[in-house]
């Protein structure tokens, strides 16, 4: 979900990724802006979120899609009316299984850049709020790579601008690296002005 919508730079920094082929498997757009309320409403909905997430890996059908989300057929297709309308998704390919034709959707664009206003107002939070959700999936034994940390740091907006183009680089640079092993990581990250005071100056009285 959000390795898909942020309007920061992502100039990509890893040689390895550039060599290796960049998923999905479909051809797209680089970047496409959204301009309209009605593509901010297409796309930041829960379940519309997580539809153009996971066809940041490959196409899927509608029964991949319903599988992988553990969201019934027709509400996945649903769905995916709304945002191929607004131009989010498109049939990427089509194959005949039987007497059926089977549809693969893909996304229209690697990078959907987007406005805080409207839907997009609580997509940071929306973010948040489902990496904390699968964490608390996470076994204790679990074997693999976890992370998280947080730190409070009073610094120039310049510097937390410059902190953010290199983070979400890294996203796009972890977005682009080449598929193997059995485990899917996430990646999130927030960077925001925070309601804590700063702490001030050494040397004040003490209490």
């Amino acid at each position: 979900m959000t390795d898909h919508t942020d309007d920061a730079d992502r100039t990509r920094t890893s040689a390895s990724a550039a060599a290796a082929p960049v998923p999905p498997d479909y051809p797209l757009d680089e970047v496409r802006s959204l301009s309209s309320p009605e593509e901010h409403r297409a796309l930041f909905e829960e379940t519309r979120m997580q539809i153009v997430s996971a066809l940041s890996e490959r196409a899927a059908t509608t029964s991949e899609l319903s599988h992988l989300l553990d969201r019934p057929k027709g509400t996945i297709g649903h769905h995916l009316k709304v945002l191929e309308a607004a131009g989010l998704v498109r049939v990427v390919r089509r194959k005949r299984v039987r007497a059926l034709e089977a549809k693969y959707y893909g996304r229209t664009a690697r990078v959907f850049l987007y406005g805080r206003e409207g839907a997009g107002t609580r997509v940071p939070e929306q973010v948040i709020d489902l990496a904390a959700a699968e964490l608390a999936q996470v076994p204790q034994d679990h074997g693999g790579v976890l992370n998280a940390n947080i730190r409070h740091v009073r610094v120039p907006t310049e510097r937390a601008e410059e902190i953010s183009a290199r983070l979400n680089a890294l996203l796009q640079e972890f977005a682009d690296s080449p598929r193997g092993g059995t485990t899917t990581y996430a990646l999130a990250f927030a960077l925001y002005p925070s309601p804590r005071p700063p702490l001030g100056s050494a040397g004040g009285e003490e209490t």
